[in-house]
């Protein structure tokens, strides 16, 4: 009887901590459902080099992030110079004409490109056209990957 009472304890115990630890998340930490985001409803904030658009940046069921922002470029501009990080990137091409830096060679694409950064290997972009160039980031952190806050 005595094991019994310890263990219903120390499950309980168990079971309050739990809940008081996703209590303390809160809503930054809710798991993102399916959504539908219109165009008109983004707001592009400028930037030096021309506007981005963030889409969202949430956890999914399967992810600790998934990010998504649209970013427009000026003629000749960048957003940064050459890096690299341990997530991966998809970038697609909506409009304009843009030089991609991955890792040891340059590409030029143009719309309906895609283009894949992959974890830990540098990369950049640039808009080397004529008119603004503009291309979607998603972005993501498998478990585990996001630094805890």
């Amino acid at each position: 009887m005595k094991h019994t009472a310890v263990g219903v304890a120390l499950g309980l115990g168990i079971a309050i901590g739990a809940a008081g630890a996703t209590f303390a998340r809160g809503a930054a930490d809710e798991v993102m459902g399916s959504r539908a985001v219109d165009w008109k409803d983004m707001t592009a904030r400028p930037t030096k080099v021309g506007e981005v658009r963030q889409v969202f940046e949430h956890r999914t069921a399967t992810l600790d992030e998934l990010e998504l922002h649209i970013t427009t470029l000026q003629p000749g501009q960048s957003p940064h110079a050459p890096h690299k990080h341990p997530d991966e990137e998809v970038l697609i091409v909506r409009e304009g004409t843009v030089e991609t830096f991955l890792g040891d060679r340059t590409q030029v694409v143009g719309p309906g490109s895609v283009i894949f950064q992959a974890a830990n290997q540098l990369h950049a972009i640039r808009n080397v056209g004529t008119v603004p160039a503009t291309y979607h980031v998603i972005k993501w952190n498998s478990p585990g990957m996001k630094p805890k806050k």
